[in-house]
């Protein structure tokens, strides 16, 4: 037991860290709000083990940056019980919540029944694909479940980044911005291959010209899903003079099919690095669309305040 002067049995007593003034101080951590709606990850492509893994890579990141944060997987192409369908993953949180104001309402306590939505649906997708969008809307209306749907990821500074990243780790770009050093293999012309038609091409050249930026080499973007269009990009830029050509996929991962960017780039005599996958942005991303649907703004985790 402690007086006020100090522990009476001589024992260290715990006081709180004084915050640290200044214009450098760590922020206050940020958490999810009590009783906030869920984050529910829609997952396109047929799940895998792979798959899986790359949505809960995802999702952790998104819990790094966001302590407390509820967050779910649905998976859009599923049949099977280990891989939970979106409105499947919608209806179960939608039952919780309301169990949880039953239980809480017999048991006595003042509660107020549930309002707002019950989930924040963010689809794992870089850019738009009306398709897909379509099929995610009709999954939510499907569960019945008051959820909001958010905006795909891109275009976005960050997926610039991580596009450049996945070029650098195949050895198709210089890993530092000031080109201090070569990369024998480096591309002198980058094909975005995206999926989801025309309205996805544009998209992806909004990041492409991020991403041209960083590289200094021409960025254009094109269609894995509309026939011979990655060949017809090849083309145009050998055309303009760039001799070396990479494809870099605009892409998660999970949304294209198994085959389709390896036979596109060798239809087009390209190398190609990696999907984006499990990027750290691409779970910043997801947390970002998720936070600017509540109207709330958590900061990265250890970074300082300018």
């Amino acid at each position: 037991m402690s007086s006020p002067t100090g522990p009476a049995s001589g024992l260290p007593v715990r006081m709180p860290r004084p915050r640290q003034p200044g214009r450098h101080r760590r922020p206050e951590p940020v958490v999810a709000p009590e009783g906030a709606p869920a984050l529910v990850l829609a997952v396109p492509g047929t799940p895998s083990p792979a798959v899986r893994s790359l949505a809960e890579e995802v999702i952790s990141i998104a819990r790094s940056e966001l302590p407390g944060l509820d967050a779910r997987i649905g998976y859009l192409d599923s049949a099977d019980h280990e891989y939970p369908t979106l409105d499947a993953v919608l209806a179960h949180t939608a039952a919780e919540r309301t169990a949880r104001f039953e239980q809480a309402r017999a048991a006595g306590q003042d509660v107020t029944a549930p309002d707002g939505p019950v989930a924040v649906v963010v689809p794992l997708l870089a850019g738009p694909d009306s398709a897909l969008i379509r099929r995610v809307r009709q999954a939510v209306m499907d569960s019945r479940a008051a959820a909001e749907l958010t905006d795909v990821l891109g275009p976005h500074p960050l997926l610039a980044e991580a596009l450049h990243v996945r070029l650098s780790e195949a050895g198709l770009a210089r890993a530092d911005r000031a080109r201090l050093f070569t990369v024998a293999t480096a591309a002198d012309g980058i094909i975005l291959a995206t999926v989801g038609g025309d309205e996805a091409v544009q998209a992806a050249g909004i990041t492409g010209m991020l991403l041209a930026a960083r590289l200094a080499v021409p960025v254009m973007a094109a269609a894995l899903d509309q026939e011979g269009s990655i060949a017809a990009m090849a083309d145009q830029l050998r055309g303009s003079g760039s001799m070396q050509l990479a494809v870099a996929p605009y892409l998660i991962g999970p949304e294209v099919a198994d085959g389709l960017l390896d036979a596109a780039a060798k239809e087009a005599d390209c190398q190609a690095a990696d999907p984006l996958g499990a990027y750290p942005a691409i779970g910043k991303l997801v947390l970002s669309q998720y936070a600017a649907a509540l109207g709330i703004t958590p900061q990265p985790q250890g970074s300082p305040v300018h």
